[in-house]
């Protein structure tokens, strides 16, 4: 287990990957400390921002200025917002932008934005000259919480789902600045908690109870917002040093997310329709759900977990989904094209209760469509 620390309002999660090692700092202020938390850490003097449009105009000057200050030259890429740039076509311009501003192995990339800039910009950092360094400096809740943190990345198939397509490649550094979180609108907070609340639900029971009790305090901001996502990285941390590349039990992080996927397809990656943490809402419901139908938890469990997603102000049932979803066979499809599948054999996180979720290999299809076929609204 590792061990939270903390200077003034900073706390640093460590992550013991040896010679991949790294830290997650959170905190305030930490894109104006970036320039000199990179320098302490990085031999190379040059970088790549990439950012996106909504992230830009907020963050991108006080990244340059804090990475000018402390003698590390920057050339930035501001592409699309949204998850259709997790594409290949994104991902070459980077990768010229990169080798335009000659960026080498000890140079960096530098990820400033949401979850879709940090997976296609840690893919764009892995390729590049067989691997440079990375730094993510995430903007949303759910990339401080989740995918800045573990080292995968990626883009989405435009045929066959998301994150079909990446490499495993852990950063040198996460900068998660709490500050930038009072610009989220609610909707992108409300997303990025579902992958907070994950955490209590995969094996720890009783952070799941502190958040039923505290998550007002979470959305408020100050201490308790910090402590939960100390708390989240923590675990998250723990699970990568255990299985850093998906080989077993980091499959666990995924809980959820085999339904979430699956609507997420099914909604053509409309961000006006589902976001992703919403699709993870839905989806820890229907794992919850699908585990009492399989007599291996009780429906008091899944009640519980939905209880408080809808408390928070997440949706948690199919029918919540604006538009007209496909037919329970074509959400099938999207299931059995998920990276969770092992020779064809369906592969799903369930629980037996709150905060004991496990990774449950060759789960019957027909159980699966006859369980998607009830709950399609």
């Amino acid at each position: 287990m590792n061990a939270i620390s903390s200077t003034s309002a900073v706390q640093t999660v460590h992550v013991p990957l040896g010679e991949r090692a790294y830290d997650i700092l959170i905190g305030p202020g930490l894109i104006a400390r970036a320039g000199t938390e990179i320098a302490s850490r990085l031999k190379g003097r040059k970088a790549a921002i990439i950012t996106d449009e909504n992230v830009a105009p907020l963050y991108l000057d006080a990244l340059v200025a804090s990475l000018d200050a402390a003698g590390i030259v920057s050339a930035e890429v501001v592409l699309p917002a949204g998850e259709k740039t997790k594409s290949f076509e994104h991902l070459i311009a980077v990768c010229d932008k990169v080798l335009e501003a000659r960026v080498e192995r000890n140079d960096c990339v530098i990820a400033l934005g949401g979850g879709v800039i940090g997976d296609l910009s840690g893919f764009a950092a892995g390729i590049v000259r067989r691997g440079v360094r990375f730094v993510q400096v995430p903007t949303s809740l759910l990339s401080q919480v989740d995918s800045s943190v573990g080292g995968k990345t990626g883009i989405n198939s435009p045929r066959h789902g998301k994150n079909l397509i990446g490499v495993f490649h852990q950063p040198d550094l996460v900068l998660a600045d709490t500050d930038v979180l009072n610009t989220l609108s609610e909707r992108e907070f409300r997303a990025g908690y579902a992958e907070v609340a994950k955490y209590g639900l995969i094996d720890k029971p009783d952070f799941f109870t502190w958040l039923e009790a505290n998550w007002r305090s979470v959305f408020t901001g100050g201490s308790a917002r910090i402590e939960a996502i100390a708390a989240s990285c923590q675990a998250k941390a723990d699970v990568v040093v255990a299985d850093e590349r998906e080989n077993g039990q980091r499959a666990l992080l995924n809980l959820g997310h085999t339904f979430g996927h699956a609507l997420e397809a099914a909604t053509a990656y409309d961000s006006r329709r589902l976001v992703h943490g919403e699709g993870v809402s839905i989806g820890m419901v229907l794992a919850h759900e699908f585990s009492a139908r399989m007599n291996l938890a009780s429906p008091d469990d899944a009640r519980r977990v939905e209880r408080h997603l809808r408390e928070v102000g997440l949706p948690t049932r199919m029918s919540e989904i604006a538009g007209e979803l496909p037919p329970a066979e074509v959400l099938m499809e999207a299931i059995a094209q998920d990276k969770k599948v092992k020779s064809g054999k369906l592969t799903f996180i369930l629980t037996r209760g709150i905060g004991q979720s496990f990774v449950a290999d060759d789960v019957p299809a027909s159980e699966v469509l006859s369980f998607l076929r009830e709950k399609h609204p």
